[in-house]
């Protein structure tokens, strides 16, 4: 197999645009308007999302981390390999047909780690997730569209501006991290974390290994005085 097969469409409810799933030989890629989201070979910086966010809450003996956006399971995966047999992940994908690759042309790709034990899926928008509940994680990981710079779905902005950064804040417990990849820098962005008291740490990730495109994890955590 040398030429991208398409395998799948999945519409993204709420008026988004849609993902088809491409497939070449072993490798699957995601795209939306010709522009890849993502690729099954390439997920060292989303996998960099989950344990620069993770080791984090080395010292807290039964973590709930909120997860949002499935994707591939990078971050996933490597969520449940920095983390405890106490942890609780609650992974929000709001795209149905993305939950449902996961368990069937990608099946191989996720390695059945949408059994382990500590994992939930919801298929739902991570904002309400977020709004579910004050104090309620210890972690909050944003992988959701391209990062705060949306393709998919000008809904997905709320996440990033202002009031959906406050939201965060009152989600997480005191201490708590939020964790948030991007495909590209962002000053704005970062300076708006700094704004609300985020101790802030960037981090930029070449895609896959040591090569490709860099793309761009930002760590906050709660509280000016936090370690950055």
């Amino acid at each position: 197999m040398n030429a991208w097969v398409h395998i799948d469409t999945g519409l993204v409810p709420g008026g988004g645009k849609s993902l088809a799933l491409m497939q070449k030989g072993d490798e699957f890629s995601i795209v939306v308007d010709a522009i890849e989201l993502m690729n099954s070979t390439r997920g060292t910086s989303e996998e960099a999302l989950a344990a620069l966010t993770c080791e984090r809450l080395s010292h807290t003996p039964a973590p709930r981390v909120l997860i949002g956006g499935l994707g591939m399971g990078f971050t996933l995966r490597a969520a449940l390999r920095t983390l405890g047999p106490q942890a609780e992940i609650v992974v929000a994908e709001l795209v149905p047909a993305v939950a449902a690759w996961a368990r069937g042309p990608l099946a191989q790709v996720f390695g059945g780690c949408l059994d382990d034990p500590r994992v939930h899926l919801c298929e739902a928008d991570v904002n309400r997730l977020i709004q579910s509940g004050a104090a309620g994680w210890d972690a909050i990981l944003l992988d959701v569209d391209n990062g705060p710079e949306g393709l998919m779905r000008r809904a997905n902005d709320r996440l990033y501006d202002t009031w959906g950064l406050k939201r965060v804040q009152w989600a997480l417990k005191p201490g708590g991290v939020l964790g948030v990849w991007s495909g590209t820098p962002d000053r704005k962005f970062k300076a708006r974390l700094q704004r609300l008291g985020f101790a802030v740490e960037e981090v930029r990730i070449p895609a896959s290994g040591n090569s490709g495109p860099r793309h761009v994890v930002w760590v906050a955590t709660q509280g000016a005085a936090a370690a950055g």
